[in-house]
């Protein structure tokens, strides 16, 4: 038996897996096969930028898309700091010169030795393998 593929998603990612349609369709289509990590924090920054995104678009209910993200919880596992916070200081060094903030998923990546799926530049040249949405199905797929 094969061990199962890791990859830590960012929040941009969860926001377009409940707005978007690409994103939902992956995680769909590879969850059986491909165990999906976030930082806590991603699914309450993402929590916390939603009602901005909706905003801007009419007739979107507001509690159906939280609801949706909430949902998302059962194919992205959201794990506590406690987990990686033994990296914190490298992944910082690692991402100081981009996004500070974004350290967890630096982190993460390092515990569970995996790549990170993100819309956002500010992890290349981190060390870590970063894969972006238009082409993670070739990480994901066998």
């Amino acid at each position: 038996m094969t061990s199962r593929k890791k990859i830590v998603v960012d929040a941009n990612i969860l926001v377009r897996g409940v707005l978007g349609e690409r994103v939902p369709d992956l995680l769909e289509r590879y969850h059986r096969r491909v165990l999906f990590y976030t930082p806590s924090q991603c699914f309450s920054e993402a929590r916390r930028h939603l009602p901005a995104i909706l905003h801007r678009r009419s007739q979107v209910d507001v509690g159906v898309v939280l609801q949706a993200l909430d949902a998302l919880q059962a194919i992205v596992q959201s794990v506590d700091e406690v987990a990686y916070a033994q990296l914190e200081a490298e992944a910082k060094q690692r991402i100081r010169e981009r996004d500070i903030d974004d350290w967890p998923l630096i982190a993460l990546a390092l515990t569970l030795d995996c790549p990170i799926w993100t819309e956002d530049t500010d992890f290349f040249g981190t060390g870590v393998a970063t894969w972006r949405t238009r082409n993670v199905a070739i990480y994901l797929s066998d």
